[in-house]
C-alpha cells in the first residue's frame, strides 16, 4: 500500500493519508531543543534530555497510540453571535479529533513539518519547526475560507505540559489528572544549567 511520495523539488516526503501503519516521525531540533512530530500531529518536545527535561507530554504505551501533547481544533460556528454553536469540529493534524477530512497531507522536510488539510471549504496549513538558534518550537497556523460564503471559525490550541522528569510524570499520572482547571496564556520554562 502506498502512503505517500517523495517531492524531490521540495526535498520533502509527502504523506497523503493519516492511516499509516505506525506514526511517521520527523525529528526537529537544534543543539539543545528538540521536537518529535508525527504525520498525525503526535509527538513531544524536550530540552537537552528526553528523559529528564521533557517539556510536553508523550505516553509511549498510550492507547490509542500517538496522541499528541499539542493540539489544534477548528470549529465551524453557526453564527458570529456570543452564543454561537459549533456545526463541526476537526483538527488540522487529523489527531486528536479524527474527523474525516476532505483532504489531508503531511509534508515532512528537513527541520520542519507542514500539515495541509481541508474541510467544508476551509483550508488550513500548520507549519511546525525549531529555529536553529532559539530553544523553542514554532507553530504557525493559516486558515483560509475558499467558499463564496462567509464563515466563522473558532480556533483553539492546547498543550499538555509535562515539565517534569518523564519517569516521574508517568508514575504520577493520577496526580497529574487531578490538578483541576487551569488556563495558560503563556508558559515559560526556565532551568538553571550548570
Amino acid at each position: 500500500m502506498r502512503y505517500g511520495h517523495f517531492d524531490d523539488a521540495a526535498k520533502e516526503y509527502v504523506i497523503e493519508t493519516p492511516a499509516t501503519p505506525l506514526p511517521w516521525i520527523n525529528y526537529l531540533g537544534n543543539e539543545d531543543f528538540f521536537s518529535l512530530i508525527s504525520n498525525t500531529g503526535g509527538g513531544y518536545s524536550f530540552y537537552k534530555d528526553a528523559k529528564l527535561r521533557r517539556i510536553t507530554r508523550y505516553r509511549y504505551n498510550n492507547v490509542p497510540a500517538d496522541n499528541g501533547s499539542r493540539c489544534y481544533y477548528l470549529s465551524l460556528m453557526d453564527s458570529d453571535s456570543a452564543d454561537a454553536k459549533p456545526v463541526e469540529t476537526w483538527s488540522p493534524t487529523f489527531l486528536p479529533c479524527k474527523t474525516p477530512l476532505d483532504s489531508c497531507k503531511c509534508r515532512q522536510g528537513i527541520g520542519y513539518t507542514v500539515f495541509e488539510a481541508s474541510k467544508r471549504g476551509i483550508e488550513s496549513k500548520l507549519t511546525a519547526f525549531v529555529p536553529l538558534h532559539t530553544n523553542a518550537e514554532i507553530n504557525r497556523l493559516d486558515v483560509t475560507n475558499t467558499t463564496d460564503e462567509p464563515a466563522v471559525i473558532d480556533v483553539t490550541g492546547s498543550v499538555e505540559w509535562c515539565l517534569w522528569n518523564a519517569v516521574d510524570d508517568s508514575s504520577n499520572f493520577q496526580r497529574n489528572l487531578s490538578t483541576g482547571e487551569v488556563e495558560i496564556g503563556l508558559a515559560t520554562v526556565c532551568w538553571t544549567v550548570s
